[in-house]
C-alpha cells in the first residue's frame, strides 16, 4: 500500500510537504497527543511524549543547520 492511498497524507503530500520525515512528524503528532488523553499521565506516556517532542526538535535544528551551510 502506497502511504498517499491514505486520504490526510494524500492532502499534506499535495500541498508542498516536501520533507517526508517533518510530514512524518505532522501525522504523527495527533497520534500521541491521542495516545496520551486515552492513556492518562504516566511515566511511560511522559516519556514517549518527551521523545517525540525532543526529536521534532533535533530534526528542525538538524535541517537549520543542514539547510543554512548549502
Amino acid at each position: 500500500m502506497n502511504p498517499e492511498q491514505i486520504p490526510f497524507v494524500r492532502f499534506a503530500a499535495r500541498f508542498g510537504v516536501e520533507d517526508r520525515v517533518l510530514a512524518a512528524f505532522m501525522l504523527a503528532g495527533p497520534l500521541v497527543v491521542s495516545s496520551l488523553a486515552l492513556l492518562g499521565r504516566s511515566a511511560v506516556t511522559s516519556v514517549f511524549a518527551g521523545a517525540y517532542v525532543g526529536l521534532f526538535v533535533l530534526y528542525v535544528a538538524y535541517r537549520g543547520v543542514a539547510t543554512d551551510g548549502a
